[in-house]
């Protein structure tokens, strides 16, 4: 049987959102699940993900397969699994088995959806066999998702509003993917003094998610090397004096996603250098999460952080001028490059295929000042929501070496003094946290963020 048919049906929730999506859009929506994409050649394929939006209406990761939503009704286009299908990869649902766990209204082969897609509303495939595939059946070009036409358009903005607010059978996945990181990350703390290399570290928080059945929800970051803020590479020794950063976060069955990011000393114990930039990075992260709020805006929790951090490393002797001003004028940029965070849901950062129409509201666009460029969020939190937040410090030789930067801010930045702290490559800190009615819930909470409780889940795997 396959994995998602052992869940409790999702059905009366789904039939919610589909109600939902009806009282805002007044046209038919088709929407695509995906195919498998090759790896080399076309039978030795990646994992299969089905499109989130998809998954959101139809609540299973089917693949080939497409749902029309009209008046709050679904339909489910999929054809039935063949005999060679059951040869190689063993017995799976039928179509009505399959409509009938999803609460589908009918149910058709795949061959029928022409007849059922003229006039229909769409949202670009990112996989390019099924954006041939949309194209050819819709008799139109699908252009990038921020130039959609008005009738795409007028679907992607319906959707935005949907998920953006997460609904009680959305946050149940949601808690658990987090859940299952949070024990992924304790694993990595205690194996990390007896491995050798990060890739170790890497195999057993891996090796929690995939023992209870999720994936991970983007490509884990385990590294000695965090002023790489993407680095997908595993090969280098864990050294005692090192700091290792783990970005790693599971997504459960369905496709709901989790991200975490703890920063620990491989030898259990951070150096005084170390210990003073991971407080003021938490300082920041705190002070975010204590201001969060219905109403508030995310562009101002995120001038909290730089502001947070840009004291402290004023403390620290590291910048020199007041605060305000170093962050009117970036400087904290250089070493808290990117945004406080971002959305999170089916999307690890949520609904970004849309570019920036989910996470920037109406009217707004990104701005081009060097920090605040790389903010994904701009929009007042609102009840249901669930965000990451996660501030950093990072040495990035790209920035620090600049000679533009060094000019710019040479008035600001205390260079002889950032020297004496050259053991610290990355700090970030990050937890996924629910906007509430009245504050917040911060799904991620049974993992500590204090150093000494980091220091103690470390040095209990010595």
């Amino acid at each position: 049987m396959t994995a998602w048919m052992e869940r409790p049906s999702m059905a009366e929730a789904l039939k919610e959102r589909r109600r939902r999506l009806a009282a805002l859009v007044e046209r038919p929506a088709v929407l695509w699940s995906g195919q498998s994409i090759g790896r080399n050649y076309p039978a030795n394929t990646y994992p299969f993900r089905a499109n989130s939006h998809f998954l959101y209406f139809a609540g299973v990761p089917l693949e080939g397969a497409a749902i029309r939503l009209d008046s709050g009704k679904l339909e489910l286009f999929l054809d039935e699994p063949g005999p060679a299908h059951a040869l190689w990869h063993g017995e799976v649902p039928g179509r009505e088995a399959v409509a009938t766990f999803v609460g589908a209204d009918a149910a058709y082969p795949l061959a029928e959806l022409g007849a059922r897609a003229t006039g229909a509303a769409t949202l670009p495939a990112t996989d390019t066999t099924t954006r041939a595939g949309q194209t050819q059946l819709l008799e139109r070009t699908l252009p990038a998702s921020h130039e959609l036409d008005r009738a795409d358009r007028a679907l992607a903005e319906a959707v935005i509003v949907l998920r953006l607010s997460h609904d009680e059978a959305a946050l149940g996945e949601l808690r658990r993917a987090a859940a299952v990181s949070v024990v992924a990350h304790q694993a990595g703390m205690r194996v990390t003094p007896k491995a050798k290399y990060e890739s170790e570290v890497r195999a057993a928080m891996e090796g929690v998610i995939i023992a209870n059945r999720m994936a991970t929800a983007y490509g884990s970051i385990v590294t000695v090397h965090g002023e790489v803020l993407h680095n997908e590479q595993y090969h280098h020794t864990l050294t005692p004096g090192d700091l290792l950063l783990a970005d790693v976060g599971a997504e459960s069955e369905l496709g709901w996603a989790s991200d975490i990011t703890r920063t620990w000393p491989v030898s259990g114990r951070y150096s005084p250098t170390q210990r003073a930039i991971y407080d003021i990075v938490l300082a920041a992260h705190d002070a975010c999460i204590a201001s969060m709020k219905p109403g508030v805006e995310y562009r101002d929790l995120h001038l909290l952080a730089c502001a947070v951090m840009a004291a402290g490393l004023v403390d620290l002797g590291i910048l020199r001028g007041k605060p305000e001003d170093l962050v009117e004028r970036d400087v904290h940029a250089l070493f808290f490059p990117h945004g406080i965070g971002h959305l999170l849901g089916l999307d690890v950062h949520d609904m970004e295929d849309l570019g920036d129409l989910a996470g920037y509201a109406p009217g707004r666009e990104r701005s081009e000042r060097f920090g605040l460029g790389y903010l994904r969020l701009n929009r007042p939190l609102a009840a249901g929501m669930l965000v990451t937040i996660e501030p950093g410090f990072y040495q990035v030789p790209v920035l620090f070496g600049d000679p533009l930067n060094r000019e710019k801010y040479a008035d600001a930045v205390n260079w002889e003094r950032l020297g004496q702290f050259a053991d610290v490559r990355g700090i970030r800190i990050e937890d996924d946290v629910l906007v509430t009615e009245t504050g917040t819930e911060v799904l991620t909470a049974a993992l500590p963020t204090r150093a000494e409780a980091i220091e103690s889940l470390v040095l209990a795997g010595a």
